[in-house]
Parts: C-alpha cells; structure tokens; sequence
C-alpha cells in the first residue's frame, strides 16, 4: 500500500465523519422547524426559547453557524466502498390549507347560462315582433327598421358600458346586438328595399369586422356564436319566401369571412363546426328543393366554391399561423369539405347539358388546388410533413377519381394499378405511411376494375357484329391483364424485400393479411387472364358453328351447334390449370422457398386433379363416343382428335404430379417425419 493510499483513507475517514455531523445537524433543524410551527398553529403561550433548548442541547444560532461551516456533500464516487445514506430531508414550509370551494350551481345558472339565454329570447323576440308588424301592417317598414337599429344600438351600448364591471353579461349583450344589427340590414335590403346592395354590403361588413374585433377583445367564443353563427337563424326568421337566394348566400358568405378572420388568431372549433355544418345545410336543403338548372346554374357554382374556399382557408389559417400538428378532427374537417364541395358541384355540373362535357376537367381542377396548397405548404415549411402528405393525398385521391370520370374501360384499370405500383413504391422506400395506405385502396380499386372489364368485354361475340370477335391474346383487353400482372408483380417483388419494411403495418395480424392479400390478387389475375382467353376462344367457335338445317318435306329449319366444342374448352381449361399448377410449384421450389404459397399450391393441385377425374374423364369419353359414332351425314363431321386430346391431358396430368413428387421429396412438406435435411437446389 502506497503512502497516498493511507492519506486517501484517513481523508475518507474524515469525510464520513464531517457527513455524519452535518446529517445530525439537518435532522434536528427539521425538528425544531416542525416543532416551531406546531406551536404556531397550536397558539401555545410557553416562551418559544424553553422549548428550544428542550429539543436539542445546543443554541440554535450555534447548531445553524456550525452546519454552515461543515463542507458539501461530495460530487464524486468514493474509491472504497461505503454505504450512501438517504439524501437529508429539508424542510417545506408548512402552508395554510385554503379549503376548495364547492361548484356553485346557482352562480353558474345566474351568471353564464340565463343571461345567454336571455339575450337567445331577446333576438327571437325582436325577430318575431319584426315578422307580425310585417304580416300585420302594424307600423310602416321605414318605422320597423328604425326600431330595430335603436334596439340594436341600445343593447350595444348597455353592454359596452357593463364590460368594466361585468364582463361575460357585457359579452352576450354586445353579441345580442350584433346578431339583430345582421338582420334588420338583412330585412331593410331583402324585404322593403329600404336601402340599396351597396351600402347594405358595407353595413354587413362593417357589422362583421366589429363582431370579429370584439370577439377577439373580449376572448370570448360566445360573441361569435350569438352574434356570427346565430346570424343564420336571420333569413328564416324573417323569410317571406322572396326567392332571392342571391342575398341569402352573400349574407352567409360575409358571415362566414367573419369567421375567418377570427380563425387567424383563435381556434375556436365549436364557431368552425356550427358554420360549416349551417353553410352546407341551408345550401343542400336549397339544392335539394329549389334549385332550377337554367335558373341558378352559374349562381350555385360560384357560391359553393365560395364556401369551399372560405372554410379551407379557416381550417388552415390558425394551425399553419402557429405551425401546431394537425388532430384528427382538424383532418376530418378538411377531408368532408372537399368531399361536400365536390360531390355537390358534380351533382350541378352533371345535370346540366354542357356541364356533363367538363366533370374531369372539375375533379382535376380539385387536385390542382390541393396540389398547389400542398407546393406552398411545402415551400414555406408553415406545418408538418403529415399536412403536407395529406395534402398531397387529396390531390391523388382526386386524380383518382378523375379517372373513371373521364375515361372508360381498360384505360381506368391501367391508370389505377400504375398509380397503386407508384404509390407503394414510394411509401416503403421513402417510408411514408400515408402514401402506402393509398395504395392499397387503388390496388382494391383496380383489382375490381378489371374483374368488371373481363365480365362487360368478353362473351360479347355475335356473329351479326363482327367487330366484338376477340383475337385470342392479341388484344387490348390481354394487353390491360399483362401490364396488370406487371405492376403486381413488381409489388409483390417490393413486399417481399426486407430491406424496406412497411412503415404502415406495426401488427402481426395486419401484415399477415396484406402478406396474403398482394400474392393473391397477383395470382388470381395471372390465371384469370389466360383462363378467359381460352375461354372466349371456344365460346366463339361454338356461336360461329350454329346451323340450320331445312327437314325434308317440311317447312321449318332446325338449329345446330356443335356441343363437342364446349367439352373442349373445359379440357383445355383443365390442361391449362394443371400447366399453372405445375410452373408455380417450380417456381415456389426453386426461387421462392414460400412455404405457406406451397401449401396452397398442393391443395388447389389437389382440387385440379379431383376434377379432371370427375368432370375430365367423363368428357374424354364423351368426346370418345362422338367421334366413334358420328355419321357422315351429321352436321358436323369429327376428327381424330377427340381421341387424341386425351394424351395430351394425360401429360399435363403428369407433369403436375410430377410437381407434388418434388414439393414432397425436397420440402418435406408432406412427410415432416423425413430426417434428412431440408435442400431446395
């Protein structure tokens, strides 16, 4: 042991000691400090110096001054062991206990809902007694008008001058005021024509502005909703069935930009949902009943796009003011406004004669504002790259849409599997969820786009119409299918690559079922594409051998088709199925090593070899007996190979189960009892 050693251990030795100390020290500080003040509460009348000297047996003044000359606790680990103590306990001053006062009901009622719905009677009051001097001709329309603005103006000023003392009664009758200020304008240019547009547009924006600055000096949403959203009861209130949609629809809109700048500087979620859902209704419920095509054609168009534009920008301007994330409902608001605009712009536009012309040049129209939202968005870095993927997300899911609007036929299922490769591509190599999401609805999409070309083009041949014969594999529609096949392929190749695992499917559950999902599609289009293609080859030399044929003596023909044809297409279709079956084991066993696809490889190779002993043997022989018993005078003389189709059959029979033996001898699938080990060269 060095000499430092010893010193190290003596310092420790010391150390420990001075820390014992200063722990006694603390521990009887907290005492006294507890004791000081239970005396305090308990109001004892002992001189405070006795009890003092009773609790320790040192003054106080020396015990504080000798603690402040102890060093500090060390900042670093002793080199021998040593057992730490729990941290000293410092004392919290005990506080007063205030105790909580009880919710107050009646303050409540008084105080915040019966004022509201004071002022809620108040405007339906004035609203009323408006409504039965017009019906009545009680005053003069000059005299009613008048009125209205003084009670406007006298609840305004009432409140203004509550605001010092009263503030949220100050609130509901500054909002009060507002909203009947809306509707005497409303009833002075709509019904007498008292006033003229122009100035009773800037009545109603000055009106507007005044209720979005007070709101916002106040802080108070109720403001905006008595004097703003309450606004919309105006026109029904006072409606006399006028028909001048015109006004109804600028008012809402005035209304509505009121709320959006509000939307600048508070995010009041209540004001967004009662005028979006308000706006939409009183349009729909126009729509719905009064909407005349060569009427109000052009007026609807502007007006919704108006409205679609307004709310848009309210439920954007806060979030990308303050670059706060986007919520769920943030998200849902934004996706059921473009939806109601578009499905409702659509409705115009295809009821009208020249509209129907331009319906892709409108969902492509709403992908290009997404798209240009989305650029800016992107550009200035307002909000977070998951605003800017769902952005990006509305413009393709218009695009989308756009495409069986516009297009017809083969041209809808090769945009939207290219379109579903493109997007799968870019979600798992880029990691972007969002988009990988997308892809799967495209890819549902296409899979059922072309399983409606296959059923409305093919087994539409007639030989009076020489045009809907189809070549066997040299057309358009095998043409959609092989491109198909081609981008669920390459999906499929993308999904099995490790290197870029999905960011969208965390569970097991889920990645299982679009594990299954991809390779099925892929395979039921592949088989299906051939599969039909011999199909419609047989089916079309069965309508092309339809005959008739005069009796003798008689004046009537009967028809003939030859049936043998139909026992060759469901043949060729079992060749075709063992043929499928045989190559797939092959490629399974030799590139693949799925063992979940060789299972359902051998139990559809199963399925395929039950059928041709049921189905195919039967027509072998079937064909067997024709050609042994036709005649030369039958309509359709046979040929030697319905004998000879059935070694062809055979064959394929054989090299599927062939391709059992190999699944069974190199995968130990069928035997799991095998010992030697699993090799799949």
């Amino acid at each position: 042991m060095t000499p430092n050693d010893d010193k190290i251990n003596q310092l420790f030795e010391k150390l420990e000691t001075l820390l014992k100390r200063q722990e006694n020290f603390l521990q009887e500080i907290n005492k006294l400090s507890d004791e000081i003040y239970r005396l305090k509460f308990a109001q004892v009348e002992e001189p405070l110096d006795q009890e003092l000297e009773s609790a320790t047996s040192q003054p106080v003044t020396e015990l504080i001054t000798e603690a402040k000359k102890e060093p500090a606790l060390p900042l670093y680990q002793p080199l021998q062991e040593r057992t730490f103590r729990e941290p000293p306990r410092y004392f919290a001053p005990v506080q007063d206990e205030v105790p909580k006062e009880k919710s107050n009901m009646e303050k409540y009622i008084g105080e915040n809902l019966i004022n509201k719905i004071g002022i809620i009677i108040t405007v339906i009051g004035v609203s009323i007694g408006a409504k039965y001097s017009i019906d009545h001709q009680l005053i003069s329309p000059l005299t009613r008008i008048i009125l209205g603005y003084l009670m406007g103006l006298g609840l305004l000023g009432f409140g203004i001058k509550l605001k010092a003392n009263y503030e949220n009664y100050s609130a509901v009758l500054v909002s009060g005021a507002i909203a009947i200020m809306y509707f005497i304008t409303y009833a002075a240019y709509g019904f007498y024509d008292l006033i003229p547009q122009v100035l009773a547009f800037i009545l109603m924006v000055i009106f507007t502005a005044f209720a979005v600055v007070t709101a916002i000096n106040y802080n108070k949403q109720v403001i905006a909703h008595i004097g703003l959203v309450g606004a919309y009861a105006v026109p029904f209130l006072l409606s006399n069935d006028s028909g001048r949609v015109e006004i109804l629809f600028s008012y809402m809109a005035i209304i509505n930009i009121g709320i959006l700048l509000i939307a600048v500087r508070k995010y009041w979620k209540p004001i967004y949902y009662f005028s979006f859902f308000l706006t939409w209704l009183i349009f729909f419920s126009w729509y719905s009943s009064k909407y005349q095509v060569n009427e109000h054609f052009g007026l609807a168009l502007i007006f919704i796009s108006v409205f679609f534009a307004i709310f848009y920008v309210i439920f954007l301007a806060y979030k990308l003011r303050q670059k706060e994330k986007f919520d769920v409902d943030d998200i849902f608001l934004l996706l059921a406004n473009s939806f109601v605009f578009y499905g409702i712009g659509y409705s115009i536009l295809n009821s009208h004669e020249t509209g129907k012309q331009f319906l892709g040049l409108f969902t492509v129209g709403n992908a290009i504002l997404h798209f240009v939202v989305s650029a800016i968005i992107y550009r200035q870095k307002l909000a977070d790259r998951n605003l800017f993927y769902f952005v990006i997300g509305l413009v393709l899911v218009f695009i989308t849409i756009a495409i069986p609007v516009q297009l017809d036929g083969n041209w809808v299922t090769l945009l939207w599997v290219c379109e579903a490769a493109l997007l799968f591509w870019i979600g798992r190599t880029k990691n972007i969820d969002f988009y990988e999401g997308l892809s799967y609805i495209l890819m549902i999409l296409a899979f059922m786009s072309i399983i409606q070309d296959w059923s409305t083009v093919y087994d539409i041949y007639s030989p009076e119409r020489p045009e809907t014969r189809i070549i066997p594999l040299f057309n358009i529609n095998f043409l959609t299918s092989l491109l198909f096949i081609v981008s669920f392929g390459f999906i499929n190749m993308l999904n099995r690559n490790q290197k870029y695992p999905s960011p969208l499917i965390s569970k097991q559950e889920l990645s299982g079922i679009v594990s299954y999902l991809i390779p099925a599609i892929f395979l039921v289009v592949v088989y299906c594409s051939f599969w039909i293609e011999i199909s419609t080859y047989w089916n079309q030399l069965y309508i092309d051998s339809a005959k008739e044929i005069e009796h003798q003596g008689a004046n009537y023909f009967d028809h003939f088709q030859n049936a043998d044809l139909l026992k060759f297409k469901t043949i060729w279709i079992l060749n075709y199925s063992f043929l499928f079956m045989s190559l797939l084991s092959f490629v399974n066993i030799k590139w693949l090593r799925d063992s979940k696809l060789g299972y359902v490889n051998l139990g559809l190779s199963t399925v395929v070899l039950l059928l041709f002993l049921v189905l195919g043997l039967f027509l072998l022989g079937e064909l067997r007996e024709s050609y042994l018993n036709y005649t030369l005078s039958g309509p359709y003389p046979q040929g030697g190979f319905n004998i000879g189709i059935r070694y062809i059959s055979f064959a394929f029979v054989g090299m599927m189960l062939f391709s059992i033996y190999k699944y069974i001898q190199q995968h130990g699938w069928i035997l799991p009892n095998l010992h030697n080990p699993i090799s799949l060269d």
